[in-house]
C-alpha cells in the first residue's frame, strides 16, 4: 500500500512510516473503545451495524433530497421557457394569419381572404386532431391487448 502511495506522490494516510498489516483495512473489524477484536460482542457488532446504517440512511436521504431539488429547478425552468417559447408561437401563427388575409385581400376581397386563411387554418386543425385521436386510439388499443379477459369477468 505504501509503494503505491509513493508511486503517485500521495503522503500516505498513516502516520508511522511502517507498512500496513493488511491490503484492506477496512475488512478489518473495528474494536470498540478499550476494547480488542477478540472481546467484542455480538451486541457490539450489531450496535455498530445500527449505526451504520442509520449513517447510511442519512446520507442517501440527504443525496436524494439534493437530487430532487436540482430536478424541481430543471423542471421549473423547461415549463418557464416552454410556456414562453409557446406565448411567442402563438404570437407568430396569429401574424402569420393577419399577413395572409392581408396579402390576399387585393385578390379576393377582404371577407373572401378572411373565409379562405379561416378554412385553411380549420382544415389544418382537423387532420391534426384526426392524428390525435388516430395516436389516442393506437395506445389504448395497446392497452387493451395488454390485459387479461378473465380480470374483467
Amino acid at each position: 500500500m505504501q509503494a503505491r502511495d509513493e508511486n503517485i506522490g500521495a503522503e500516505p494516510l498513516h502516520a508511522s512510516g511502517e507498512p500496513l498489516s493488511h491490503e484492506y483495512p477496512q475488512d478489518d473489524p473495528a474494536p470498540g473503545a478499550g476494547q480488542t477484536a477478540g472481546t467484542r460482542s455480538l451486541a457490539d457488532d450489531l450496535e455498530a451495524l445500527v449505526e451504520d446504517a442509520r449513517i447510511y440512511v442519512d446520507a442517501e436521504l440527504s443525496y436524494q433530497k439534493t437530487r430532487a431539488g436540482f430536478v424541481a429547478d430543471r423542471l421549473k425552468k423547461t415549463v418557464a421557457f416552454g410556456a414562453v417559447a409557446a406565448f411567442l408561437a402563438v404570437l407568430a401563427l396569429i401574424g402569420l394569419t393577419v399577413g395572409l388575409i392581408i396579402a390576399l385581400t387585393p385578390l379576393i376581397t377582404a371577407w373572401g381572404a378572411t373565409a379562405v386563411v379561416v378554412l385553411g387554418i380549420l382544415l389544418i386543425a382537423y387532420l391534426l386532431v384526426r392524428k390525435a385521436a388516430a395516436a389516442w386510439n393506437s395506445m389504448m388499443g395497446a392497452m387493451k391487448e395488454n390485459e387479461d379477459p378473465a380480470d374483467h369477468g
